[in-house]
């Protein structure tokens, strides 16, 4: 039983309580409300893993099903407009499905995010009717990267040229480095409209990237003027990614999706309140930052499944302890749960991270344009490092599942590549990371003049103060030089000098997020009451830390943070640590609240895991049923 989701028993064990805290931890003191409905869904017989017969599902059987499960959710809805408008319930929804369907949250993302939350976000020009999304008539997608522009889609190259004559749009793409690039757009799961990103041409000017919508397909082949074609198979979940181009398609006028950012009016004049073609692009597709916070939240919760299945692995597997001892079980061994351990302590690090990020860009859509860019620079930030500390936990976990974890009925090859995709959506990591550096560069430089670095410090390293402040300098050791090295580059190329800054900036941006993700442990201690549920988030809080200080030991003990002596004790300190954290790894991981139902469709979450595997015609089945009944001869 979990108390944050289930009604509490006054016989619940101390673990329970334990793991009941720590939830309350993960997932906010409105976990009921904010992720019940959708744990309550994972656990239901539409989005258990169905038993595919030898050799299992193609890719196409398992795109039906994500479309099956689409209209099983979107049945399940008081409003299909909600999830649309509430970023809390779209991060939910990824949390808990992504796990269980990668191609299912991508449709629904797609869906729900991109597409109805951006209709829902911009004004028409009249009255919209959405029945046919709200109710699934249609499905829709979005397209905005194009072949030749994916980073720079600001850059993009199909255009929407007004027609005065017909009041409307006409749709073109130039050349082949024009066509959007892996949207959804086939007839795959019935009829779709999509939301196309185009260079706006009003009176002959180009007046930025605006989105329309447009009808793609029917029920079997794409509309007249628009030509899609599917692309090559890829790693990952199977979703139906195409190519797809535009050839003189006409849409009327009120297709555009208008706003403060620019509308084209009944006199077909183009009117806007925003300056410059950029930032008009930028609040066109806005949907993309809520995009990377359900990234973030897809990772976590993936994470989260993997490191809970090889946790419960490791317990029921069984192998030999020597000639005169009886089998142990894996995870005895500190290979085996050292790395679970450290993936325990990032795990709930990210956890906690996305949290934070969820929380302060919800504050900051109510605040000064300045402060809403903070928060969506700290979203971006927090997209990529989730994202790639999940990529490292699922290998991990994969890892130490050994070839169990490499059968698909396992569940865990499908998120393995399923994270890769998380990784390039709604923005490349390294692309998102390379432009937060750029604005983290100019706060340091500004705090830098403000207030001169400090001095050398002196702690514990048990002290969680003190090894926050070790995090803040590994931070402050990497702009410094970033700013460095770009102020000895040539002043006259800007290519030069970001190339010369670049490489200590983004590992400062990183040094940000481990920050940024000590911030969010500190925080979720302070509302923890002392016990034991509070001793433990500790111990993975100093894991966490001290990890990251080991690898930069070396910059610390240079710059007068550590002494040799600390740096000679952080082994031993973390190793402690991974012992204290691995002899509690059962209840942290129930504190991930997984339904019953969910694991029990890994087969190797179950002690009785060999059952999977077991021959009805086999020996051990036939020659039983032939002995007989007389008893031992």
């Amino acid at each position: 039983m979990n108390t944050v989701f289930d009604s509490t028993d006054p016989s619940e064990t101390v673990n329970g309580r334990v793991a009941g805290l720590l939830s309350t931890v993960l997932f906010g003191p409105d976990a009921r409300r904010e992720h019940g409905f959708w744990r309550r869904l994972v656990a239901t017989e539409p989005f258990r893993r169905p038993l595919w017969p030898p050799p299992g599902p193609t890719p196409d059987e398992r795109l039906a099903l994500a479309h099956a499960r689409l209209r099983t959710l979107n049945n399940a809805l008081d409003s299909a407009a909600r999830p649309a408008a509430d970023p809390r319930a779209l991060a939910a929804l990824h949390e808990w499905l992504a796990p269980v369907d990668p191609a299912f949250a991508t449709v629904a993302g797609v869906h729900y995010n991109l597409f109805l939350g951006s209709l829902l976000d911009h004004d028409a020009d009249g009255p919209r009717d959405l029945s046919d999304f709200l109710r699934l008539r249609r499905i829709g997608t979005f397209l905005c990267t194009e072949v030749a522009h994916g980073n720079d889609a600001a850059a993009i190259e199909t255009t929407a040229t007004y027609d005065p004559g017909r009041d409307g749009f006409v749709l073109h793409t130039p050349h082949a480095g024009a066509q959007k690039f892996m949207p959804n757009t086939s007839p795959a799961g019935g009829p779709k409209s999509g939301l196309v990103a185009a260079r706006l041409i009003v009176g002959g000017a180009d007046r930025g990237v605006f989105l329309l919508l447009v009808p793609l397909t029917d029920a079997s082949r794409a509309l007249p003027g628009v030509r899609v074609r599917r692309l090559p198979a890829r790693m990952g979940s199977p979703v139906d990614h195409c190519l797809t181009s535009f050839d003189q398609v006409f849409v009327d006028r009120g297709a555009l999706l208008g706003g403060a950012q620019g509308r084209v009016g009944g006199d077909g004049v183009f009117r806007s309140e925003t300056e410059g073609r950029r930032r008009r692009f930028l609040a066109s597709i806005g949907r993309v930052v809520t995009g990377r916070v359900c990234m973030s939240a897809s990772a976590a919760g993936s994470a989260r499944v993997t490191l809970a299945v090889a946790v419960r692995y490791g317990g029921h597997r069984f192998v030999s302890a020597g000639r005169a001892s009886p089998p142990v079980p894996v995870i005895a061994h500190r290979s085996h749960h050292g790395p679970l351990a450290e993936a325990m302590a990032t795990v709930f690090a990210m956890s906690l991270l996305h949290r934070r990020v969820l929380d302060r860009w919800e504050k900051a859509a109510a605040r000064p344009p300045a402060e809403r860019e903070t928060a969506e620079r700290l979203v971006d930030i927090a997209k990529a490092w989730i994202t790639w500390q999940a990529r490292d936990v699922i290998v991990e976990c994969r890892e130490r599942c050994g070839a169990q974890g490499l059968l698909e009925n396992n569940g865990m090859t499908e998120l393995v590549t399923g994270i890769e995709g998380a990784i390039t959506a709604e923005g490349d990591n390294l692309a998102i990371h390379a432009r937060a550096a750029a604005g983290l560069m100019a706060d340091a430089a500004r705090a830098r003049q403000e207030e001169p670095a400090p001095g050398p410090a002196s702690g514990d390293l048990a002290d969680l103060r003190f090894l926050g402040g070790l995090l803040d300098q590994v931070e402050g050791i990497w702009f410094a030089r970033a700013a460095a090295r770009m102020a000895r580059a040539a002043h006259g190329d800007p290519l030069e000098r970001w190339n010369a800054a670049s490489g200590p900036a983004l590992r400062g941006v990183e040094a940000h997020a481990y920050r940024q993700a000590a911030h969010a442990y500190d925080h979720a201690l302070a509302a923890l009451p002392d016990g034991e549920a509070r001793d433990r988030l500790a111990e993975l809080a100093r894991l966490f830390a001290l990890r990251w200080v080991a690898r930069n030991s070396g910059d610390l003990l240079a710059a007068g943070h550590l002494t040799a002596g600390q740096v000679d004790a952080l082994t031993d300190a973390t190793e402690q640590l991974v012992a204290a954290v691995s002899g509690h790894l059962p209840e942290l991981a129930d504190s991930f609240a997984l339904p019953p139902e969910l694991l029990a469709d890994w087969p190797i979450a179950g002690a009785d895991y060999t059952d999977a595997y077991d021959d009805p015609g086999a020996s051990w089945h036939t020659t039983a049923a032939r002995e007989p009944s007389g008893g031992a001869r």
